[in-house]
């Protein structure tokens, strides 16, 4: 039997590691994890390498100046930094019914950005679909006092409805508010209650 604080598809785990460990009513943590490629990083350093050899190969074959030598360093700098160090790896949402949510967005280069919402300040989570020209996905937001717009949990993944909906449940109960959908057992909304 598949443990229901698990879940997974093509692109993206859900963990919810509240479950086993904790007793009721303490910390909450829900994490999305992006699946890693194995390749992307391996052609990545590639080109770097090959960018940085056929550089010193012209320097010394051909007489170019060292500034192409440095200008290829320092591209291939670039590159792996913002395509292997830079990407989110992981966004967390850690519930403490007592304090707040902390939302926290973690970067491949180990760097960890959070941002804390008081329990005071937290009026609703709200699950919503997110429409563009190409695109139709759902979302997950927190309605804040004081604030005009609705703040997103997870700012860099959309992660699909199956994972949304254990962490709206959990926000909806620790900010004490009724859920406003009803979900068949596939996670698709029936309508409101």
């Amino acid at each position: 039997m598949a443990d229901p604080s698990i879940i997974s598809n093509a692109r993206f785990i859900y963990v919810n590691d509240n479950h086993k460990f904790h007793p009721p009513h303490s910390v909450d943590s829900h994490h999305i994890i992006v699946h890693r490629s194995v390749v992307k990083p391996i052609v990545i350093y590639l080109i770097a390498l090959l960018l940085v050899a056929h550089a010193v190969f012209l320097h010394f074959e051909k007489g170019e100046p060292v500034t192409a030598v440095i200008w290829s360093f320092f591209f291939g700098a670039v590159l792996v930094k913002f395509f292997i160090w830079r990407p989110i790896v992981k966004e967390s949402v850690i519930i403490m019914p007592e304090f707040g949510v902390q939302l926290e967005t973690h970067y491949g280069s180990g760097r960890i950005k959070r941002r804390f919402i008081p329990v005071s300040k937290n009026l609703k989570p709200v699950l919503n679909e997110h429409v563009t020209p190409v695109t139709c996905c759902w979302c997950l937001s927190l309605l804040i006092r004081d604030e005009n717009e609705l703040t997103l949990v997870f700012k860099k993944f959309r992660p699909p409805l199956k994972m949304l909906v254990p962490i709206w449940k959990a926000l909806c109960a620790a900010t004490d508010c009724k859920e406003s959908f009803e979900f068949q057992e596939d996670g698709q909304a029936r309508g409101l209650y």
